[in-house]
């Protein structure tokens, strides 16, 4: 009897050590009391997440006083907590057997820098104590499609007609709470029913975008046809396009690695905009006057169209002319060969000639030259020369013949005499006697 009672005092502390145990680790986490209209087949230890990610699990699930299902769920992750008073919980299907899990948002979106809602209350006494309440109106329970489809069958097929004949009677004097029971159970309602709030909101807006769409409108279906034109080129293109998906995938593999390699040069071209920017300021300034110019630079463009036809026209002509000149600049070409060393030493002589002033002296020997020859008087200009009035003027005149150049002793005389009266003669005419002439 003695070991009875150390054997049963020995199992009475080690199930205290456990409900301890098990008292101590569920007191330990974050637990929000969310309230669903209908948790079915819900089960404790199925996952909590947020946005896909697993942050808790389902600790336990209770009935309230009000028949309405109290899920408790575990959030372990510390980067969840607290939830806000505006957070939303709703029950989604996790596979095809029926398995269930919580998806929650522990807050909603808010703008940068906004002031967070304050988090969810604590219960102070009662029914979970030490948990933090998310109302009904915070939750949504939906109908999973397993569900849906089991009204297909018997005999559950029955049950759904009995309560659609019955729905009227049972629903009679509960309006309001089958139109809160629809709003929370169908998201989709009540997401459509904060767009319209919206649109609401916005209908003078809406009223002038239907207007200038309108505007905007009218020249596109005037121009309907180019719109079916470029959706059929689209439509081609998206064709030709998924042919090439494979070679359009690599483009894009590749494109990170391009894109690191162009950094470099993005940052030069960068730099070299910072310092173009002040020649473009200068360029903005002078805007107004290169706008005029171009205005002016019309007329200009329009009076040299004749030279560019006539332009035109004579390069037609030099498409025959052209090939014809081919053979002489051959031969051309072929002349200018031999006389390359010619034409350089000509070259030499004559910038030898002009740098020892040769030009100089032979421009001023024609001048000089000029002046000398050629004399003006009251009758005008005049050649300075002399007229030739012997009969030697013929080559093979024999001696004694009349000749004044006559060498022997019978002509000497005669010559002199003669030459004398040549040089009276030629005398009186330079001194403008005009005896000369005759």
């Amino acid at each position: 009897m003695r070991l009875g009672r150390t054997l049963l005092g020995t199992a009475a502390v080690g199930l205290l050590l456990g409900l301890f145990v098990a008292a101590g680790g569920s007191e330990g986490g974050y637990r929000v009391r969310a309230v669903f209209d209908n948790a079915s087949f819900v089960i404790p230890g199925e996952d909590v997440k947020v946005a896909g990610v697993i942050v808790g699990r389902i600790d336990d699930v209770a009935l309230t006083r009000d028949n309405r299902a109290v899920v408790v769920l575990l959030i372990e992750d510390p980067a969840f907590q607290p939830f806000r008073r505006d957070a939303h919980c709703q029950i989604r299907l996790q596979s095809l057997i029926g398995e269930q899990y919580v998806e929650c948002e522990p807050t909603q979106s808010h703008a940068e820098g906004g002031r967070l809602p304050a988090a969810l209350p604590e219960i102070d006494s009662g029914p979970g104590e030490g948990q933090h309440l998310l109302p009904v109106e915070n939750t949504t329970t939906p109908v999973n499609v397993d569900l849906i489809n089991d009204i297909y069958r018997l005999p559950q097929r029955e049950r759904w007609r009995l309560i659609i004949n019955e729905l009227g009677a049972g629903l009679a004097g509960n309006g309001e709470r089958l139109r809160d029971a629809v709003r929370r159970a169908n998201p989709a309602l009540r997401e459509l029913n904060r767009v319209v709030g919206v649109l609401a909101s916005q209908d003078r807006v809406l009223a002038r975008l239907v207007d200038e769409s309108d505007a905007v409108l009218r020249p596109w279906a005037a121009r309907r046809k180019e719109t079916a034109g470029f959706i059929d080129h689209a439509g081609a293109t998206a064709a030709a396009a998924a042919e090439r998906g494979e070679d359009i995938e690599r483009n894009f593999e590749r494109l990170p690695p391009f894109l690191r390699e162009l950094r470099p040069t993005a940052d030069r071209f960068s730099a070299f905009a910072d310092q173009m920017r002040p020649a473009l300021d200068s360029l903005h300034e002078q805007a107004p006057a290169i706008n005029e110019a171009v205005a002016r630079l019309g007329p200009f463009t329009d009076a040299a169209i004749p030279a560019v036809d006539t332009l035109g026209d004579f390069a037609d002509r030099g498409r025959d002319i052209f090939p014809r000149l081919r053979p002489l600049a051959r031969d051309l070409r072929g002349l200018s060969r031999p006389l390359l060393p010619t034409s350089k030493s000509l070259a030499a002589m004559l910038g030898s000639f002009d740098d020892a002033g040769g030009v100089e002296e032979l421009m001023r020997f024609i001048f000089f030259y000029t002046n000398a020859v050629n004399g003006e008087d009251e009758f005008g200009h005049y050649i300075r020369s002399g007229l030739n009035l012997s009969a030697c003027v013929r080559s093979g005149v024999t001696v004694g013949g009349g000749c004044d150049a006559s060498f022997d002793s019978s002509g000497q005389a005669s010559a002199a005499g003669t030459g004398s009266l040549r040089n009276e003669a030629l005398l009186d005419y330079l001194l403008g006697s005009g005896e000369a002439g005759q």
